[in-house]
């Protein structure tokens, strides 16, 4: 009778639910990885909330299940891919190998999108997950302590084909958010602005950069190796590509509130 009403606690319990709420971040200027031709990487994030844990399996298959045109072998191979929700046992059913608390991957940026306008919301700007990403639990901007740096790194370590760990196990940094590192990449709302070379030896050389629109000419912080990988990854994806270790969150922005 005992664990039974712990378990009815445990569900009733606000943080792990609507997928542990929303997160006020205040914003404010700070220098980006990316060094935009027009601001030299300075960039001015207005004040916004983000989705404290990623979107999870439980929460993604809720949103199959009122929108019908994003389940599995429904959404066309134009907007998701052949392996969109691949590890799920059916377009409705998520099975052992999908786990309602784990984060949802395999989802596709079309997707990941659509699942955050249907909650009243959108995927973080680079920016604003960037400027998340950079704090600690107690710093705001982390990024130049070493030790930081090297914790971050430890999850490049680990073999890329274990099984997820339920979103929220990482400590909560300065503003509440969790699991920014450590558990899955992340989509961002403008990944396809960042385009840059996969391999580093090409930063930097000028006749090999390649940009659009607001994207980056080069990479500053070399030494944030964590961040650089992501900022490869996403720019290597198209937006209907899925993988195993891609997530995603979601953001929105306040009422009246401009850098």
């Amino acid at each position: 009778m005992r664990a039974a009403c712990l378990a009815l606690a445990l569900l009733a319990t606000p943080a792990l639910a609507a997928g542990g709420g929303w997160a006020r971040l205040p914003g404010g200027e700070f220098k980006s990885v990316l060094r935009y031709e027009d601001t030299g990487g300075q960039v001015k994030v207005a004040p916004f909330e983000l989705q404290r844990l990623p979107v999870t399996n439980a929460e993604f298959l809720a949103f199959v299940r009122r929108h019908p045109d994003w389940q599995r072998g429904t959404a066309p191979e134009v907007f998701a891919e052949a392996r969109y929700l691949k590890h799920w046992q059916g377009p409705t059913t998520l099975g052992p190998a999908a786990l309602p608390e784990q984060p949802v991957t395999n989802v596709s940026w079309f997707a990941a999108q659509a699942y955050c306008e249907a909650q009243g919301a959108r995927l973080p700007t680079w920016a604003e997950w960037e400027y998340a990403a950079a704090a600690d639990e107690t710093r705001a901007d982390a990024r130049s302590d070493p030790a930081w740096r090297e914790r971050i790194l430890a999850w490049y370590s680990l073999p890329s084909n274990r099984p997820l760990a339920a979103v929220g196990q990482g400590p909560a940094d300065l503003h509440g958010v969790r699991d920014l590192h450590g558990l899955v990449w992340e989509w961002v709302e403008d990944y396809s602005a960042m385009l840059v070379s996969a391999d580093n030896r090409d930063q930097g050389d000028p006749d090999n950069l390649k940009f659009c629109g607001a994207g980056a000419l080069s990479m500053d912080d070399r030494e944030n190796y964590a961040v650089l990988m992501r900022v490869a990854m996403l720019s290597a994806l198209q937006a209907e590509d899925t993988t195993a270790n891609l997530g995603f969150r979601c953001a929105r922005d306040l009422p009246g509130k401009t850098p």
